[in-house]
C-alpha cells in the first residue's frame, strides 16, 4: 500500500487553483442622475438643437463667406431659406446647386458628433475615443478611392471631397490616438495653419445636449473634447456646449443663458493674468452694441428693436460690429461675439437672431448654425418655423443621406439610457 504523501496533495491542490479561473470583478453600479425634464421635453430639446442647428447652417450656406454687398445684390434681405448656386469644397456644400435647405460641414460634425455619442456609455466622454472615431470615419472615406476607376470622375470628386474634410482634423487625431504628447503638440500648431478657426464650435453644441440643466458638467466634457482648438477657442467652445445644456432647462428665461457666460468657468480663465476672460470680453462687446442700437433699452433684460424696423435696427448693429473684425472670418472669437450679439439685438428670437446673422455675413453658416443650436435647444423643435424644418429634413435626408430625425430619436434615447427618471 502506497504512504501518502502531502508534498504531492499540496501540489495537486495549487494546480488546481491556478487552473480554476478567477470570479470576475463585478463593476460598481453607477448611480444615475434625475433629471429635471421630463422624457418628451428631452426629445423635443434634442431635436430642436440638431434641426435649428441645419436650418441656420441651411439659411447661411447659400452667401456663406459673401459680403453684404453680394448678399443684397443677388438674395435682397434674407429671412428665409434659399437655394444656393455655389461651387463646392470640402468645409462647404458636396452637391452643386442645391435646393433651399441644403447644408454644409456645420450639418455634418453634428451628424459626426452623435454617432460618437451614441457609443459613450458613461456620463465622462474620452478625448482619445474621440479621436480614434475621427481617424476611422476618415480612414473609411479613403478607402472609396480603392474602388473607383479614372473615368469615374464625379464619384472621385466626391471621395476627394470627403478626404479634404478631415484631412486636418486626422492629423491632429493622429498623435492623440497614439498618446504622443509632443507629436499632438506640433500638429496641433499646424492645424489649419495655426489660426484660432471655429474648430470645436462645430460640434459642441452636440455635447451640451448630452447634460441638460448642468452647463458646468457640459463646459468639463467639451473642453476635454476640443481637441483642435487653441487659446481661449477651447473656452468658447466649451462655452457654447454649456449654454445649450442651460437653454434646455430654462423654461424660455433667457437670462440664464447669459448667466452661464458669467458663471461658469471650470478652468478659471478669469484668473487669466493681465488677460482676463477674453470670451466674457466679447459679451460685454454684445451687450453694448444691443444697448446702442436698442434706443431707450439700458437693462440686459429688455433687448427688443421697439422704435425702429428689426432691418435697420440690425444694419446699425452691422456698422459696430465691422470694428470688432478678425483676419479670419471663421476666427473663433470672431463667431462667438456675432452669435452673442445676434441673440441680444433679435431678443433670442429663433427666425430674427438667424436672418441678423445670415445677412451680416462673413462665416455666416457656422454662426447662423451655432445660434441656432442654441436657441434650438432654448426653444425646442415644436416651436420652432414649421416650413423651414419641414425643408430642412427632407432636403438633407433625400439629397444629402443626413437623416436628422433618426439622428435626433437615436441620440434622445441614449441619452435617456444615462439617466434616472421619475416615476
Amino acid at each position: 500500500m502506497n504512504s501518502f504523501n502531502p508534498t504531492f496533495c499540496l501540489f495537486l491542490i495549487l494546480l488546481i487553483q491556478a487552473c480554476t479561473p478567477a470570479p470576475e470583478e463585478k463593476k460598481p453600479v453607477r448611480e444615475k442622475d434625475v433629471l429635471s425634464i421630463s422624457q418628451e421635453e428631452l426629445a423635443d430639446k434634442v431635436k430642436g438643437m440638431l434641426v435649428g442647428s441645419a436650418i441656420g447652417d441651411a439659411m447661411g450656406a447659400p452667401t456663406e463667406m459673401w459680403s453684404r454687398e453680394a448678399i443684397q445684390m443677388e438674395y435682397g434681405w434674407v429671412e428665409n431659406l434659399d437655394s444656393m448656386v455655389r461651387e463646392v469644397s470640402p468645409e462647404g456644400i458636396w452637391k452643386l446647386n442645391l435646393p433651399a435647405g441644403g447644408t454644409t460641414d456645420d450639418t455634418r460634425w453634428k451628424k459626426l458628433m452623435f454617432e460618437y455619442l451614441e457609443k459613450q456609455d458613461e456620463p465622462d466622454l474620452n478625448p482619445r475615443e474621440f479621436s480614434l472615431h475621427i481617424i476611422r470615419e476618415y480612414e473609411q472615406y479613403f478607402q472609396d478611392f480603392k474602388s473607383l476607376k479614372p473615368e469615374e470622375m464625379e464619384a472621385l470628386e466626391f471621395a476627394n471631397l470627403r478626404v479634404l474634410w478631415l484631412q486636418e482634423w486626422y492629423k491632429v487625431s493622429l498623435p492623440v490616438g497614439e498618446n504622443d504628447l509632443m507629436a499632438y503638440q506640433r500638429a496641433l500648431g499646424k492645424f489649419y495653419g495655426g489660426e484660432m478657426v471655429c474648430a470645436g464650435l462645430l460640434y459642441s453644441p452636440a455635447i451640451g445636449v448630452r447634460y441638460p440643466g448642468q452647463p458646468e458638467k457640459a463646459y468639463e466634457q467639451a473642453y476635454h473634447l476640443s481637441l483642435y482648438d487653441i487659446g481661449y477657442a477651447k473656452d468658447i467652445s466649451a462655452l457654447s456646449a454649456a449654454m445649450t445644456a442651460s437653454a434646455m432647462t430654462a423654461n424660455g428665461d433667457k437670462m440664464k443663458l447669459l448667466d452661464v457666460l458669467r458663471s461658469v468657468d471650470p478652468e478659471s480663465f478669469f484668473k487669466s493674468r493681465l488677460v482676463g476672460r477674453s470670451s466674457y470680453r466679447a459679451l460685454q462687446t454684445a451687450l453694448s452694441i444691443a444697448k446702442e442700437v436698442n434706443t431707450g433699452r439700458s437693462t440686459e433684460k429688455e433687448f427688443s428693436t421697439a422704435g425702429s424696423s428689426k432691418e435697420s435696427a440690425m444694419k446699425r448693429a452691422f456698422t459696430l460690429l465691422d470694428q470688432h473684425l478678425q483676419d479670419m472670418p471663421f476666427h473663433a472669437g470672431e463667431i462667438h461675439l456675432q452669435v452673442l450679439t445676434a441673440m441680444l439685438v433679435s431678443d433670442f428670437d429663433f427666425q430674427d437672431s438667424l436672418t441678423f446673422l445670415v445677412n451680416f455675413g462673413r462665416d455666416n453658416d457656422t454662426t447662423a448654425a451655432i445660434l441656432g443650436a442654441i436657441l434650438g435647444a432654448f426653444h425646442g423643435y415644436e416651436k420652432l418655423p414649421d416650413a423651414m424644418k419641414n425643408q430642412v429634413l427632407t432636403v438633407n435626408k433625400n439629397l444629402l443621406d443626413i437623416d436628422l430625425n433618426a439622428l435626433a430619436e437615436k441620440q434622445t434615447a441614449h441619452i435617456q439610457s444615462l439617466y434616472a427618471w421619475p416615476e
